[in-house]
């Protein structure tokens, strides 16, 4: 094949020139089956949020039209790692894999292995990957993820060695690209990509952007797609959900959006993440009361429950601020769940801050938490803070906080012990044959007795005992009708 043809002949507009490449590596592919008697093989890793987690079912999506087949096998044909840099240990984790996959190659050489992700945006690590992990055969960002069937194909066709491909910013928002959705009756779906917000310690904004929303009508036609499909429940996915359509040239905000998403036919739950405090309005709030479809769960990271930690943290709140939220919010969603993200360590924290965090925590009674050691990240502002808190204080402060959560959290998540509520039944569960494992609304886990033809609808559950942060139920009746 020409491949210098399809490079130049190629769409110059989008989807079309991807969907060339994916024709024409589709064709290679069926090639390289025949010469070698069975099918093409890929794997992701996935590392990250929900986000990188719905980049990876677009991937997987563009590979399989290409014709691979997933497989779990780290020895597969094609092997991508999708990277998350929001803390150094994420970092070391994807050069703990290029080590060992670096020997694999070398039994298999003809082995494609592909970086991409927020990692990759990081000049120092592509510079790295360059010299001393010279047997990587892709490198492309979070603003092109699109792109995969063309850096595949300049890859197995021409001469380069090691296509790079990173985009200081997004240029595109490309729509009705194929996806291969990890489970058949949900999905998330991206609102907007990229942060505005430069929270000091964060490295987001750096490597995925500055926001960008989609269109209300592309969304709303993705999500309609998805129900005629039988996807019951959306997860809407934005850096910062609460700041959707700012930079659009319509007026239209997150609350908006969400009251047409809770029109669609078809769906029966709605959730999102994640929200900023600064950004949630009382429209939102009102929104969440008139949309019966909203779950009943809201993600609102707290990161410090000092003031003077917020202010040095860039996150534009009080502590008194959020707890006047979280006041409104019990009142307004009465029930409603709520968890949290906390740092622990942030430069200058003190044994008094750190106090006031355990006292947002008493006062707000998070169903959970993910808390987190404060990881310095080069080329953010908190890198270069003075005043940086020692790891002995730092571990002893994350074990107290620990103990905290779970104490409050065995209690809260207790409180619907004796209820019949209704299970989204996600999967078969792998650690107690006969199983099942299904969501409340609140977003807590419940195991229960069942059969797996129950897995991707809505039953009613009877929770018979709390187990702390999940409920072992039993099932209380057939599948609840849409």
């Amino acid at each position: 094949m020409d491949s210098s043809f399809i490079m130049e002949e190629a769409p110059g507009t989008e989807p079309e020139r991807q969907l060339a490449f994916i024709h024409a590596m589709r064709e290679i592919v069926r090639v390289r089956c025949d010469e070698l008697g069975r099918p093409l093989t890929c794997r992701i890793h996935t590392f990250g949020c929900q986000m990188n987690a719905r980049d990876s079912e677009k991937l997987l999506g563009i590979l399989e039209q290409m014709g691979y087949q997933p497989t779990e096998d780290d020895d597969a044909d094609f092997v991508l790692y999708n990277t998350c840099t929001v803390r150094d240990n994420a970092n070391q984790k994807v050069y703990g894999h290029l080590g060992s996959v670096k020997s694999r190659k070398r039994k298999h050489p003809d082995m494609i292995v592909a970086l991409c992700g927020c990692m990759m945006q990081e000049p120092e690590v592509v510079e790295r990957i360059r010299k001393s992990y010279s047997f990587v055969d892709i490198v492309f960002g979070t603003h092109n993820i699109y792109r995969l069937a063309e850096l595949l194909y300049r890859r197995m066709t021409g001469s380069e060695q090691m296509v790079i491909d990173i985009w200081d910013k997004a240029r595109d928002i490309v729509e009705e690209l194929p996806v291969e959705r990890k489970y058949a009756f949900k999905s998330g779906v991206n609102i907007m990509f990229g942060c505005d917000n430069f929270c000091s310690y964060c490295i987001v904004p750096y490597v995925r952007g500055r926001e960008c929303s989609r269109r209300p009508e592309d969304i709303l036609s993705e999500i309609r797609r998805l129900a005629a499909d039988g996807v019951i429940e959306v997860m809407l996915l934005g850096q910062n959900v609460n700041s959707y359509g700012k930079n659009l040239d319509i007026s239209i905000d997150f609350a908006t959006l969400l009251r047409e998403v809770d029109q669609i036919e078809g769906i029966r739950r709605i959730r999102f993440m994640t929200s900023h405090p600064k950004d949630l309005s009382d429209d939102l709030i009102r929104a969440m009361q008139d949309c019966a479809k909203v779950c009943r769960h809201l993600h609102l990271p707290l990161q410090s429950g000092s003031s003077q930690v917020l202010k040095r943290m860039n996150r534009r709140y009080t502590k008194e601020q959020y707890l006047d939220l979280v006041e409104k919010l019990r009142r307004e969603l009465p029930g409603i769940s709520l968890t949290t993200d906390i740092i622990v360590g942030f430069p200058g924290e003190t044994e008094e801050d750190f106090q006031e965090t355990l006292d947002v925590v008493r006062k707000v009674r998070y169903d959970s938490a993910f808390t987190f050691i404060y990881s310095k990240r080069t080329g953010t502002p908190a890198a270069a803070m003075e005043d940086q808190v020692p790891d002995d204080v730092i571990q002893d402060r994350f074990n107290r906080l620990l103990d905290e959560i779970r104490q409050i959290s065995a209690e809260v998540c207790g409180r619907d012990e004796g209820t019949v509520q209704e299970v989204l039944v996600e999967n078969v569960n792998d650690h107690q044959e006969g199983y099942l494992t299904g969501r409340l609304s609140n977003n807590l886990l419940v195991h229960f007795p069942g059969d797996s033809s129950l897995v991707g609808n809505i039953v009613s559950v009877s929770l018979t005992k709390s187990m702390g942060f999940y409920y072992m139920g039993e099932l209380a009746g057939a599948p609840i009708a849409p």
